[in-house]
């Protein structure tokens, strides 16, 4: 058990046993300060001086060592993995960090992609040319797919089912589109404003639901949940409305942005938090 459970289990027990700090310490040999400390869970005793206390308290050290501490359990059922081994951490960390990464290129790569498909939509031809606009999208694809998978492993993480559902729903339906967006050059009869309604429509729709996973988000990363899945669902309120009023697509790409960026630093601070654990658990 670690500490600060193990300062606080010392001091229930004591309490239980019905001694003082001073009464405790008469029966172990330990300094009152020492005894403070460890009950603060300020500092991490060595195993002798936990057995010596224990021994004062009539407490099996071989029971606390099998007790899981809330904090324990907690980080075990939050990370899916036996905290002996350190490797789906590692793969965890590994594949995050990829995706906060392919977050950051889908971010700034899709600027010109969209570019490229209003020039599309307007003048019947992509701004940078048919293989550059080709060679961008399937960027955009690979990008998204990375950016979306870390989006599902953070779902798997938090145990939370409609981020990771929809997470999934939004990966499928990026590539179907932007895969859509490709054959619309190779193939004269594919309407690409039909294709746009029908994006904005379908991201408009799954996104809602994807922002309201988001919102789920368990501590610590409920703040940056709650503010991505907030941009979320405001964007795709927007995308709905292009039905309405086309400019209201300008809005909704802005705040979709601004959701991406929140997103990002969300990863980075699950593949943070991963990493604090592991440390601790290994200490």
């Amino acid at each position: 058990m670690k500490q600060p459970e193990l300062g606080r289990k010392i001091l229930e027990l004591r309490q239980q046993k019905g001694l003082t700090q001073e009464e405790l310490v008469a029966q172990c040999n330990i300094s009152v300060r020492t005894i403070q400390h460890i009950e603060a869970g300020e500092v991490s005793p060595r195993s002798y001086t936990v057995r010596t206390i224990l021994d004062a308290l009539d407490y099996d050290l071989s029971q606390l060592q099998s007790e899981t501490s809330p904090t324990e359990q907690r980080f075990k059922e939050l990370l899916l993995l036996d905290v002996n081994t350190k490797k789906e951490a590692s793969f965890l960390i590994q594949q995050l960090n990829i995706a906060w990464i392919a977050a950051i290129v889908y971010f700034f790569i899709s600027i010109p992609d969209m570019l490229a498909d209003v020039s599309l939509f307007i003048d019947d031809e992509p701004l940078y040319g048919n293989t550059l606009y080709i060679l961008i999208k399937i960027l955009v694809i690979l990008s998204f797919v990375f950016y979306f998978r870390g989006l599902i492993l953070t779902g798997k993480l938090f145990q939370n089912y409609l981020l990771k559902i929809t997470s999934f729903l939004m990966l499928f339906t990026g590539v179907l589109f932007y895969a859509y967006d490709i054959f619309a050059i190779a193939i004269p009869s594919l309407d690409i404003g039909v294709g746009m309604i029908a994006e904005n429509v379908s991201f408009g729709l799954i996104g809602i639901l994807f922002g309201v996973g988001l919102l789920r988000l368990k501590q610590p990363m409920h703040l940056l949940g709650m503010v991505s899945g907030i941009l979320e669902i405001t964007a795709s309120v927007f995308f709905l409305l292009t039905l309405v009023f086309q400019p209201f697509g300008i809005i909704g790409l802005l705040l979709w942005s601004a959701a991406i960026i929140v997103e990002i630093i969300l990863m980075y601070k699950v593949v943070e938090l991963i990493k604090r654990k592991e440390k601790a658990f290994n200490s």
